[in-house]
């Protein structure tokens, strides 16, 4: 299962998101489902840090993504048109495939 949660913070501002396992749809490399939202995340990442430009902390693993938005950033319209088009296109995977993806949003 492919866990993916999205944070906002105390001001409902979105301030992080995360991503651990694998979607297991498919074999590995074969997997479009994993495929799909690893590339979501990724592509979001990459706008934060080159549209936006955006000093994002990141912490990557095989199967683990972890993406922290610093506080000054968090008001920043690039910045939440980014990750909000990511976090509503993940959970539209989620609710196509939900025996593979579980999709969250986590205030505080």
């Amino acid at each position: 299962m492919l866990d993916v949660t999205f944070y906002r913070d105390g001001r409902e501002r979105l301030s992080r998101f995360c991503a651990s396992g694998h979607a297991e749809f498919a074999d590995h490399g074969e997997d479009i489902v994993c495929a799909a939202v690893s590339a979501i995340l990724q592509a979001a990442r990459l706008g934060l840090e080159a549209h936006a430009k955006i000093p994002v902390e990141v912490e990557m693993r095989a199967g683990d993504l972890d993406l922290r938005i610093p506080e000054s950033a968090r008001g920043d319209a690039a910045v939440e048109a980014i990750v909000a088009t990511a976090e509503l296109s993940v959970e539209q995977i989620a609710r196509q495939y939900p025996a593979h993806v579980t999709y969250r949003r986590q205030t505080g």
